[in-house]
């Protein structure tokens, strides 16, 4: 009775060492591989500039109250509020210290397109790297290249304000299981040059999902909800339904949206307010083609 009581204390500890092993590995930050980023070439900074305003950079990384060309000063701090926590945005200028001076490449492409930070750490999805995983190799290297043009800031944020279990970065190695992956969000027929380049830019740099999705308990995206609309992550009103579905939006021509997105007028003539104010002024930077293939890909997702 014994032996046998001792043989399933011994069995029962084996599963736990080789289930905590397997969850180990499974969820395990997982870096590209310094090679990927070995023969990208000299960033086009240009094309960098691009990328930055596609992504809306900063609408998080500047200070917060910035207007102008301080606006380029990415010297974060912006506090974001969630129902996990409060995750402070750190500075991501090219100052050694505080910012990202010091980072490599490959360092910033994984960041970008893994949500793995400089020490092989799990970022935390406040950054949107679930959206920027759909970014090109180049896009990243243009974006780095162009980014280290920009003044460097001495700023250093606080650290995140999160309760348990939410402090736990190994944690972020499971939601990532369950969310994580470089994947197209919809499946669009005959899409032509135009529409997939809509759906790189509102998939990937434009990362217009993180607030026009809604969400479950664990933060991941209700996929079958894609651009459906979600509560505020502000705290107050809704963000809305970007789909052909949409109450207001849904009725707006191609025209109409690019229309919005390049000068911030609706076709009743308001003009765009809220968080979107910011997201429309940083889109009108790109060039139109860019701006009508969005237009382009809000007309084609499903009806929410």
């Amino acid at each position: 009775m014994v032996r046998r009581f001792i043989r399933f204390v011994l069995c029962l500890i084996g599963v736990v060492i080789i289930g905590g092993a397997a969850f180990y590995f499974i969820t395990a930050p997982n870096p590209l591989p310094e090679s990927h980023w070995a023969d990208l070439g000299a960033p086009d900074v240009k094309n960098g500039e691009m990328v930055f305003w596609a992504g809306g950079c900063v609408s998080c990384h500047a200070a917060p109250g910035s207007q102008g060309d301080a606006k380029l000063t990415l010297s974060g701090g912006l506090a974001l509020k969630s129902p996990f926590g409060t995750f402070h945005v750190p500075n991501i200028s090219p100052d050694e210290t505080a910012g990202i001076g010091t980072w490599t490449l490959a360092q910033f492409g994984n960041a970008m397109k893994r949500g793995v930070g400089p020490q092989g750490q799990h970022l935390y999805p406040s950054f949107p790297y679930g959206s920027y995983a759909r970014l090109s190799d180049k896009g990243v290297n243009d974006l780095f290249g162009y980014i280290k043009t920009l003044p460097k800031s001495t700023n250093v944020a606080p650290p995140h304000e999160l309760p348990f279990p939410y402090n736990i970065r190994l944690a972020l190695g499971g939601w990532k299981f369950l969310y994580f992956n470089d994947q197209p969000r919809v499946v669009l027929a005959n899409a032509d040059d135009k529409l997939k380049r809509g759906q790189y830019l509102v998939e990937g740099p434009g990362h217009c999902g993180e607030c026009h999705t809604p969400r479950d308990a664990l933060g991941g995206f209700k996929s079958d909800m894609w651009l459906a609309g979600a509560p505020n992550p502000e705290g107050e009103g809704r963000i809305p339904n970007i789909t052909p579905g949409g109450q207001d939006v849904g009725n707006w021509s191609e025209a109409d949206i690019a229309n919005y997105l390049e000068t911030g007028f609706t076709p009743d003539f308001d003009s765009a307010g809220g968080s979107m104010t910011e997201v429309q002024q940083n889109i009108a930077h790109l060039p139109k083609s860019d701006i009508e293939a969005i237009a382009a890909y809000l007309k084609a997702v499903p009806k929410r």
